[in-house]
């Protein structure tokens, strides 16, 4: 096995190399390593990936989620009591000081809030961030931040490139080209908007770039070409005609035209390497859904339900009615298998009836602040923390490597991202009151890798605005209010240990734990 003069493996050998991986063969690793050592020039080391850790190392992962519509840091772990306001408290998004619990041995805060009706929406609000933060608080790391867009689509996508921080790379994209290479699926992305956009560098392979999926719960199924349908023709027959169909393809016309195109070899590429993922079995190990005819008959098409399909259901049992939760539990079951290393997922802007308070999803998601700001945020607040609650336990549940004692928890990073805040001003002493976007905020940072129990910046309770903080040394810097979009991407990659030579990107040593 050797690479191309490209530095890449051929497609026959790529899918035997996945073949290997789903045989689960001891000689893939050091076979890949060998490959990748026979790149040579700096220049294709970088287009390809290739200056970062072998393939044969440990794989890290990434879990980013789109809260959508602007979460706000100081309706959760930032919130400012009323008795810090001073007089301007009752004008600004302060809280009684009885809703904000403190988290014993740390900054970090918790809001407590019960209200009658989500805005117009005539059901009950009760929620109470204090569990998961003291839950979470050792590996929790919230970082202020003053954003460059209160457009949605616009700030949603600079949350995951740090206004083009490098090279217009995504997040995902970055730890997709460090620990992805090898994965089937390496950057998959079940979010909208701008959370859902590809980066704007059209150097990297293509396999970097996020697979979209609309709907985790049903997707699985479309992963293997023939089965599932009724009838169809044995496998050997399908692959002497796929084989036929490859062999006209050179012959035709078409193809001896758009030989040379570079959206023909893609096309081309992405249809061989579906073998791959059939004979990895994805079909099975990625479907939640159980045998249950006759409303679910798996059976009946020869399918079935993941090996960990019972355990999924059992923490996400709601995955199939609630988007949100169905992307949780394929985000488990991709990082399980090592088919994706970077996972986007979220709730988006629709409503979505349903659950035990008669509704997953309000209307336009966090931007439903507009509305009701203290009902909404409290209640999509609850929503993210619920859902990641239930996600960890799970990567938790998982062994990554028995010798060392790792889950697959201790090797993955979470971050919350978020499009931007919003405004701090309400009518005097107003409980019910909606908000506009605002530049000023901060983001959640979730892992063991991060510096956990940690603030970096804070708040000026007077005004209940963020101020910033350095980056390489955490240092927090009361009244400096510039953008620092570059910092927070710099920072979630410098947790995870990303090699970011030739970068560019801030000194972002705070972070790491």
């Amino acid at each position: 096995m050797s690479l191309r003069k490209d530095g890449r493996l051929s497609r026959r050998e790529a899918l035997k190399a996945l073949s290997m991986a789903a045989a689960g063969s001891t000689l893939l690793g050091p076979l890949l390593i060998g490959c990748r050592q026979s790149v040579e020039t700096p220049e294709s080391r970088e287009k390809l990936g290739f200056r970062i850790d072998p393939l044969g190392s440990k794989p890290k992962f990434l879990v980013v989620i789109a809260a959508t519509g602007g979460a706000s840091i100081v309706d959760s772990f930032l919130a400012v009591r009323e008795s810090e306001g001073g007089a301007n408290a009752i004008r600004l998004n302060t809280f009684p000081d009885s809703a904000v619990q403190s988290v014993a041995g740390s900054r970090l805060r918790a809001v407590r809030f019960m209200g009658s009706k989500l805005g117009s929406i005539p059901i009950p609000v009760s929620t109470d961030q204090l569990a998961f933060v003291q839950k979470y608080a050792d590996d929790m790391l919230v970082a202020t931040s003053i954003g460059t867009s209160v457009n949605h689509t616009v700030a949603q996508k600079r949350s995951i490139t740090g206004n083009a921080a490098w090279k217009g790379r995504t997040l995902q994209e970055c730890v997709a080209l460090q620990w992805g290479q090898g994965m089937p699926l390496p950057n998959v992305n079940m979010a909208v908007g701008g959370y859902g956009e590809r980066g704007t560098d059209v150097s990297l392979p293509a396999a970097m770039y996020a697979e979209t999926v609309t709907s985790p719960a049903l997707w699985p199924l479309g992963l293997d070409g023939a089965r599932g349908i009724l009838g169809a023709p044995s496998a050997d027959i399908i692959a002497l005609a796929r084989k036929a169909r490859a062999d006209l393809d050179v012959q035709s016309v078409f193809g001896q035209t758009f030989a040379n195109s570079e959206a023909m070899k893609r096309w081309l590429a992405q249809r061989e390497g579906g073998a791959g993922l059939e004979a990895q079995d994805l079909i099975t190990r990625l479907n939640v859904l159980p045998d249950l005819p006759p409303q679910v008959p798996l059976s009946q098409y020869g399918l079935g339900s993941s090996p960990d399909g019972a355990r999924v259901r059992q923490v996400l049992p709601d995955f199939f009615n609630d988007p949100f939760q169905g992307q949780a539990a394929l985000a488990f079951l991709l990082i399980k298998y090592r088919v994706s290393c970077a996972i986007t997922i979220g709730p988006d802007f629709n409503v979505k009836l349903g659950g035990t308070a008669g509704l997953y999803n309000p209307p336009l998601a966090f931007d439903f602040s507009h509305n009701d700001h203290r009902s909404g945020q409290a209640f999509m607040w609850a929503r993210i923390m619920s859902t990641v609650d239930k996600l960890i336990s799970l990567l938790k549940s998982e062994p990554f490597d028995a010798a060392t004692g790792e889950s697959l928890w201790d090797r993955t990073m979470i971050y919350v991202a978020t499009d931007f805040g919003r405004t701090r001003s309400r009518p005097d002493n107003a409980m019910q009151f909606g908000s506009g976007h605002d530049l000023n905020n901060g983001f959640l940072l979730m892992s063991p890798m991060v510096k956990g129990n940690t603030i970096l910046g804070g708040v000026d309770p007077l005004t209940t605005l963020t101020y910033g903080f350095d980056a390489a040394t955490g240092v927090a810097q009361p009244g400096k209010l510039t953008s620092n979009e570059p910092d927070i991407f710099s920072g979630v990659l410098t947790a995870m240990g990303a090699d970011l030579s030739g970068s560019g990107l801030p000194d972002a040593s705070a972070f790491r734990a």
